[in-house]
């Protein structure tokens, strides 16, 4: 063990935290959603709303490019990936949820960055917008408790 674990407390105290959030504007509408409960939650954790980056692409696939170059600018403590991929009647789904998936892991050990992966995968838009908010919550609160343990560990 690294000593005494920090309380829960430190770990989502998110003050002079750099976060990136890249959001696929393809299903915009549980995007948006997304986003706003993201950086909100980012607020509370005490993010300043100047050390926060936001960048829209098309879609998921999109998105790891995006990280990739978030990630090579070596600004960042941890990165946010916003996506809605809903199932449809071909197979274009799984390439789609298995590619963004696997690249966003990759980047995240390659360049040893936390990045928070709220990339919803649905069978419908009801289950998107059921996820919407506690998703966009939760990421913000991966990509600040991952900033502070990757501090802690090096």
């Amino acid at each position: 063990m690294f000593g005494a674990e920090k309380g829960s407390a430190d770990k989502l105290d998110g003050k002079k935290l750099f976060i990136g959030i890249v959001q696929a504007r393809f299903n915009e509408t549980i995007t948006n959603a997304l986003a706003d409960a993201c950086k909100q939650e980012l607020a509370a954790l005490g993010v300043e709303e100047k050390n926060i980056t936001h960048v829209k692409v098309h879609g998921a696939l999109e998105i790891p490019c995006a990280l990739q170059a978030l990630a090579e600018s070596d600004k960042y403590d941890a990165l946010v990936a916003l996506g809605c991929i809903i199932r449809g009647e071909t197979y274009h789904f799984e390439l789609v949820a298995n590619e963004s998936g696997s690249a966003v892991t990759r980047l995240a050990l390659d360049y040893q960055l936390p990045i928070a992966n709220a990339i919803l995968t649905t069978e419908n838009i009801l289950q998107a917008e059921a996820r919407q908010h506690e998703k966009g919550c939760d990421a913000a609160r991966v990509a600040v408790e991952m900033a502070n343990l990757m501090r802690e560990l090096s």
